[in-house]
């Protein structure tokens, strides 16, 4: 049967936060994600759209509502430039109000405003891959659950306890935790000796960290630039990748 304009018009507009927000769901999109979506728990999947040959590649039948779709049909749902095989809508999650406890024994991100879904979803993966385990949005970031910040995590949304907060609520409720930030009059991270956890303030493209953010920032960092180059920057995704990983990895 053919997928109703209703359903068409429904799933259109989660391309927009405030449907989002009021459906409280979101799409995925691609055999990779929603492979993984379909074998976790932390998210609920609400239906599945596919096609033909995605449903034929799987050694089982997904246990939720499938509906299969045309090429045509997917690509008036999908919000890919190019739609690939399958898209689901899925449940937003619920945020406990309480930061976790784990946050006080391993190292956690703080984004401060970093407004590209694009450098959202990479430093989701970033922290996936150092170890990362809790990722805070504060006020001015991207919305996690646009479609843009979901393809580029790669899948890493569903590894990371994301959640929105204000820096002052993480600094209080931890107090023991140590704040680094990146500035160009900072220590050299390849010259540190990194404590054990610890949160790192990951500020916007171009202005950097907030000056309310900095009255929270305890120790500073800087990634050396090679000797006689004038590159003036580094985008805040490679940026917060070299230093996670300075961090982290030695420990």
């Amino acid at each position: 049967m053919p997928l109703s304009s209703g359903t068409i018009k429904f799933i259109s507009s989660l391309r927009q936060r405030k449907f989002r927000q009021n459906y409280h769901k979101f799409t995925a999109e691609g055999g990779r994600i929603v492979g993984e979506l379909l074998s976790q728990t932390r998210y609920k999947v609400d239906h599945v759209y596919a096609l033909e040959e995605w449903l034929a590649l799987q050694s089982e039948v997904p246990s939720v509502p499938l509906t299969i779709v045309t090429p045509k049909e997917l690509g008036r749902i999908s919000q890919l430039n190019t739609a690939n095989q399958v898209l689901a809508v899925v449940d937003l999650p619920e945020q406990t109000p309480d930061l976790p406890d784990e946050m006080a024994t391993g190292w956690s991100l703080y984004l401060d405003g970093v407004q590209s879904p694009s450098n959202l979803g990479a430093l989701l993966r970033i922290a996936d891959w150092f170890g990362f385990h809790h990722v805070i949005a504060g006020p001015g970031t991207a919305d996690l659950y646009n479609s843009k910040s979901i393809q580029a995590t790669m899948g890493s949304f569903l590894r990371i306890d994301f959640r929105k907060g204000v820096l002052t609520e993480v600094t209080t409720r931890f107090p023991e935790l140590t704040v680094f930030g990146a500035d160009l009059a900072g220590e050299n991270i390849y010259r540190i000796d990194p404590p054990t956890s610890g949160l790192l303030v990951i500020g916007a493209e171009g202005p950097g960290v907030s000056q309310a953010a900095r009255t929270q920032v305890q120790k500073w960092l800087t990634i050396p630039r090679a000797p006689g180059r004038e590159a003036e920057s580094l985008n805040a995704a490679v940026a917060a990748g070299i230093l996670c990983g300075g961090l982290s990895v030695r420990n």
